[in-house]
């Protein structure tokens, strides 16, 4: 199954960041581009992959550790940017981005020591993706819109393994579908 672990946002919150999408859909150009739905808005701390049924319970006993270890801290949706020349729009974060870090690092390293194959480190960049483009784009009024969006401020308790279903219908534009396998509350352990 494709796995990943993740923080989700809140429903109010994601429900401020819809308002926001909202208005990027009016701007020139976004008929172009992979909307991503309300389902699937999540920060994404460690990226899976396939991973066998098998390791899935010693994936999930390493990753209740890792929440455990890991004391609940404040989070809110802040701004925007993009990777790969204009190919990813996304929201960023504010708050407590070290405690953020150290969590996505706890995700990624449970999946090692699990025996998950995850190729090379890299730094952890916060974001929650909102649209996608197969050709770049010039992001410039998308990134001016999203300058300004700051939801409120929430506490994140709980760490998530999502999986992730992608789309076989063949219909354009159609989404993965998002499901959480299994969540842990954050520095239960005391």
């Amino acid at each position: 199954m494709r796995l990943f672990a993740a923080v989700l946002p809140p429903e109010d919150v994601a429900h401020e960041l819809a308002l926001e999408v909202a208005e990027l859909r009016k701007l020139p150009g976004a008929d172009g581009l992979r909307w991503t739905g309300r389902p699937g808005w999540h920060f994404t701390l460690a990226f899976y992959g396939e991973v066998d049924e098998d390791v899935v319970p010693e994936l999930s006993a390493r990753l209740e550790r890792a929440a455990h270890r890991t004391a609940p801290f404040p989070l809110a949706v802040r701004g925007g940017g993009q990777f790969g020349h204009g190919r990813a729009l996304w929201a960023g974060a504010e708050g407590d981005l070290p405690a953020l870090r150290l969590l996505a690092d706890r995700a990624e390293a449970a999946a090692r020591k699990a025996g998950v194959a995850m190729g090379e480190h890299r730094r952890y960049k916060a974001h929650l993706t909102v649209a996608r483009s197969r050709e770049g784009i010039d992001v410039r009024p998308y990134l001016e819109t999203l300058e300004p969006l700051r939801t409120r401020t929430w506490t994140v308790d709980e760490l998530v393994l999502v999986r992730s279903n992608l789309p076989r219908s063949g219909v354009p534009g159609e989404q993965p579908r998002y499901e959480a396998v299994a969540g842990w509350p954050l520095g239960a352990a005391g």
